[in-house]
């Protein structure tokens, strides 16, 4: 354990061990797959009907902010050119499941479906369709264990999207509140403000929602304020789940370089 937890080397043994472990995760997960599959065999006609129509006009609705943001993404990414910069609009994502969840009550994690056959590592995000669930902490071959926000261990450097504001988001170890620490009780921020990830650190993308302040307390006399905000993503309910890679253009030096910076970072806001 010392040797492992000081010096890391035992984590082939740990992938391993991961890799040979994927068949339990998908037994475990296959009683819910039966019953969604046997399910399905007892719909009658009008309901796939209905929802077929309901489907379609969804994706009517899709299509058609698909086409808004592609408008948006061409022209931004062209005031990105002119202004000289090598930042990327859209990331690439691939989607994957999430086939199960640490016993350990203490730790917040999940298992998805992606491994390193799937160009999974350490460091990436992973989000849901609301907002950042976290990142990945180890991949094995076919599978891989994410980090969950809410963690005690966990930290993400977010901002106000209504001013800029920085701050970092801590997770409490309860997944349905993060506190945001290190804001002076001049700070212009209220309940309701939404946070996203600042990209600060190269860990976590720019732009994605993370949380939204649910309540402010200040003491007398202290220079912080309490901050407490609700995940956007939803940590217990979200079964897909989407893999953020970093832009093709960045070197393997780069994102490794990122993922330190990101770990420091996460490490200054425990501290």
């Amino acid at each position: 354990m010392v040797v492992d937890a000081r010096f890391d080397k035992l984590s082939t043994v740990r992938s391993t061990i991961a890799t040979g472990l994927a068949p339990v995760y998908w037994l475990g997960n296959a009683p819910y797959e039966f019953t969604d599959w046997a399910a399905g065999l007892f719909e009658n006609k009008q309901d796939l009907q209905a929802e077929n129509e309901d489907l379609r006009a969804r994706l009517l609705i899709l299509e058609r902010r698909a086409l808004k943001y592609a408008a948006l993404a061409s022209e931004n990414n062209e005031l990105r050119r002119l202004m000289n910069s090598s930042e990327v609009l859209d990331d690439r994502v691939i989607v994957g499941e999430v086939v199960g969840v640490s016993p350990d009550p203490f730790s917040h994690e999940i298992i998805v479906n992606k491994g390193r056959r799937d160009g999974l590592s350490p460091g990436q995000a992973i989000l849901d369709a609301h907002g950042l669930m976290g990142q990945v902490v180890q991949s094995s071959q076919i599978t891989s264990r994410v980090l969950l926000v809410s963690d005690s261990s966990h930290a993400v450097p977010v901002e106000v999207v209504r001013n800029g504001l920085r701050a970092i988001l801590l997770g409490t170890g309860n997944t349905d509140a993060l506190d945001l620490v290190h804001v002076p009780d001049t700070a212009d921020i209220r309940e309701g403000d939404l946070l996203v990830s600042s990209g600060l650190g190269g860990r976590f993308p720019r732009g994605y929602p993370v949380a939204e302040v649910s309540r402010i307390s200040k003491e007398p006399g202290e220079p912080f304020v309490s901050i407490q905000a609700t995940p956007k993503a939803q940590l217990n309910q979200s079964r897909l789940v989407l893999v953020v890679f970093p832009p093709e253009g960045a070197s393997s030096t780069e994102a490794e370089s990122a993922a330190n910076v990101g770990e420091e970072n996460a490490q200054g806001g425990q501290d």
